[in-house]
């Protein structure tokens, strides 16, 4: 186990397998930025699966337990289901999982199932079709979402997260029906407070609805009580239901924040290691592998990453300045929520 500069360990690491997606939402890829002229990463430019695998064996020596794929969308990253089973070989993998907005799930959950994926996540901000679809610039309906979470069902994921972002005036009206619809089929609904991850997707602190404010919303209608996190540096908070019907989770990054307790690592899709999803410049891993760096060099290269950290952006947001505040960010497309 390797620590950094808080005393936080290294457990967990979140791969972008690809920066393209399939929706445009507009708290990650808003169309109007990301339109059909826009630049992604070239194939040549992104990891192949054979270099993330090396990289997820010297990550795992590290302490690493748990690899969540992310992109992007994930399942536009062709044959993700091979690169799974090559994941699942890796020796040390406690929780091989992924994050995915499951429009392609009706073609490839049980593909994932069979090649070792052990637990799916799904992006679902509001069963509201209108609603929806003015999250993810008209890329999909509701329904389509539901039949990507019905075919990881039938290939036996469970339980499924469902994850939404809530923003005030946009979608936060529909978050009782979101815990409600969850709670009658036996989904983990976590709802997310809106966060100024990346420079493009127009935060302000007044679109943020507080975690506070979620749970009584939904307590009021369906009577919660907390219970404790799962394991230090979960990133959400857990409510579970008065009536024994399962459970919620909050993710507070913005109005009580877990820095404190954080022990994630990003690699983005061209090789890149990130200590925090609000960080600025990231660690470059893809030359040195490409130029034949031995294991024991990028593991170096990790520790030197890692030990130096002192990522605590949540944390003092309110007392950063109005220029810490714009500062150029890496986008969440880019390394994954």
């Amino acid at each position: 186990m390797i620590h950094d500069q808080l005393n936080r360990v290294l457990r967990d690491v979140r791969i972008s397998v690809t920066d393209r997606c399939n929706f445009r939402c507009t708290y990650c890829m808003p169309a109007e930025v990301f339109g059909e002229s826009f630049q992604f990463l070239s194939h040549f430019d992104i990891l192949s699966f054979e270099e993330i695998t090396r990289l997820t064996h010297v990550l795992v020596k590290l302490g690493v337990v748990k690899v969540r794929l992310t992109g992007g969308e994930p399942l536009v990253r062709k044959d993700i289901e091979q690169l799974t089973a090559m994941l699942a070989q890796v020796g040390g993998v406690d929780d091989l999982t992924m994050t995915t907005n499951a429009y392609l799930l009706p073609q490839k959950a049980q593909a994932l199932k069979d090649a070792g994926l052990r637990r799916i996540t799904v992006s679902l901000d509001s069963l509201d079709d209108a609603v929806f679809r003015r999250l993810n610039g008209n890329r999909a309906g509701v329904q389509q979402v539901l039949e990507g979470i019905a075919a990881a069902e039938q290939a036996g994921f469970s339980p499924i997260k469902i994850n939404a972002v809530v923003q005030r005036g946009v979608n936060d009206h529909t978050i009782v029906d979101l815990a409600r619809w969850a709670k009658e089929r036996g989904h983990i609904m976590r709802f997310i407070e809106f966060m100024d991850v990346g420079n493009l997707n127009g935060w302000r602190m007044e679109h943020v609805v507080p975690a506070r404010e979620i749970a009584q919303r939904i307590h009021a209608v369906l009577p919660l009580e907390p219970t404790e996190r799962s394991y230090r540096g979960e990133v959400a908070m857990r409510f579970r239901y008065q009536d024994g019907g399962g459970e919620i989770g909050i993710i507070a990054s913005v109005t009580q924040p877990f820095c404190g307790d954080c022990t994630r690592l990003r690699l983005s899709a061209e090789g890149k290691l990130y200590t925090c999803l609000f960080g600025t410049e990231g660690v470059d891993l893809r030359e040195p592998l490409r130029a034949g760096a031995s294991d024991a060099e990028l593991e170096q290269i990790i520790v030197n990453t890692w030990t130096r950290r002192t990522d605590r952006y949540s944390e003092d947001r309110t007392a950063l300045t109005d220029d810490a505040h714009t500062r150029r960010k890496v986008e969440m497309y880019h390394i994954g929520g």
